[in-house]
């Protein structure tokens, strides 16, 4: 049985047109759940308006982790330059510090090169790095202190104890987070919240959400589950999983946990597949409630398989250019 499902009903239109810095560079950002087609969309109005994109997906930054991850294949990326993908090695720990000066860094000099930079992609955190100036906490990764988070079962009852705000916006299961915060506490003796300050945003945006009622949403989900093991997705985590052993933490995240669980007999073929839609499916419900809050977003809702909201997007960006 399915968990509850995201909502059908999307946040008007913000009330301005141009957000953000009204004398800044400008910057085209497309967000929006997994499944949702904002990748199709971010690909259409960069080959419209001379755009290059700016990945903003946590995985995408790794080598080797593509079809599970929906990277751009190498036919979209000759279309389009794109930047922010197979940036590090699996084995390395990718900070969102690194990503937040790596892809500022890309969108200037896209835009330097006469492209229209567009920040694309589903990972919250990127985003927010990027368009609100996030303060990262000055604390490295420290693989011995994570180590000895190894096993425990409620993290989030241990950061309750000592980081009660941090636990109260974090998911109990979102085990990457509740240790980063146990981790900041551990290195600085602060609270995460306490680094997590914004600024005003440099950029003369313009956000789209791309949407989907629901039955849509998850319909294109599961369709993209059999996609990707149509294109060899099982090949690609047994040779992940030969080169780096099972023990790589990225090939126990959404779809490589899965698959992994098949390759090595845990669970059947029919099992992985029912269970990777049935995650992507809860994990498309919280981007859905972190990019809803966002006021910021004009949301594009497909209202069917072949509605394509790019004459919509068309006509704010070309409002948007001409607005001053």
């Amino acid at each position: 049985m399915r968990n509850a499902p995201p909502s059908d009903v999307f946040p008007p239109a913000p009330e301005q047109l141009v957000l953000g810095d009204p004398a800044g560079p400008p910057l085209i950002v497309v967000v929006g759940p997994t499944g949702a087609g904002k990748s199709a969309l971010a690909l259409a109005l960069a080959r419209e308006n001379r755009g290059a994109i700016i990945s903003a997906d946590s995985r995408q930054i790794y080598r080797g982790f593509d079809i599970g991850t929906a990277t751009p294949s190498a036919e979209e990326q000759a279309l389009v330059p794109h930047d922010m993908l197979d940036v590090a090695d699996p084995t390395y720990t990718y900070t969102v510090a690194e990503y937040q000066r790596d892809a500022r860094a890309a969108i200037d000099r896209r835009r330097s090169e006469g492209y229209m930079p567009m920040l694309v992609g589903g990972t919250g955190l990127y985003i927010r790095a990027i368009l609100d100036g996030l303060t990262i906490p000055p604390a490295a990764p420290d693989p011995a202190f994570r180590a000895t988070l190894e096993g425990v079962e409620d993290l989030h009852a241990r950061l309750a104890s000592v980081d009660p705000e941090s636990a109260a916006r974090l998911h109990p299961n979102d085990r990457v987070r509740l240790v980063r915060a146990l981790e900041v506490l551990h290195a600085t003796g602060r609270p995460i919240g306490e680094f997590q300050e914004t600024r005003p945003c440099p950029y003369r945006l313009i956000v789209f959400g791309v949407g989907a009622p629901r039955a849509l949403l998850y319909e294109r989900i599961d369709a993209r589950v059999l996609q990707m093991l149509e294109q060899g997705f099982e090949g690609e985590v047994a040779g992940l999983a030969e080169r780096y052993g099972w023990d790589l933490p990225l090939l126990g995240t959404l779809g490589y946990a899965e698959v992994g669980a098949s390759l090595r007999g845990e669970v059947s073929r029919d099992e992985a597949v029912a269970l990777m839609a049935q995650h992507t499916r809860n994990y498309a419900k919280r981007q859905l409630t972190w990019f809803r809050a966002d006021p910021r977003t004009h949301w594009l809702v497909r209202s069917s398989a072949e509605a394509d909201p790019i004459a919509r997007a068309q006509a704010l960006l070309r409002q948007w250019a001409l607005t001053r």
